[in-house]
């Protein structure tokens, strides 16, 4: 077997003989919705990561100098 004669452009449509469309399209895109909604959940979790803004410090009073 001649790994290297492997020749994408003309071999990767095999994987739809195997994957139907008509049967796993919906469910492949339900579990990548499952995973989207999975990573943006961890990513809002984060601290400073979410549409809430984070406590601001008060800012700090400077002194003018003196004229």
């Amino acid at each position: 077997m001649n790994v290297f004669d492997y020749k994408p452009l003309e071999q990767d449509y095999r994987i739809w003989l195997v994957l139907n469309p008509a049967t796993w399209l919906i469910p492949m895109f339900a579990a990548l919705l499952v995973i989207a909604l999975a990573v943006h959940v961890y990513a809002f979790s984060l601290s400073g990561n979410a549409w809430t803004p984070a406590e601001a410090a008060a800012p700090v009073a400077v002194e003018a100098p003196a004229q």
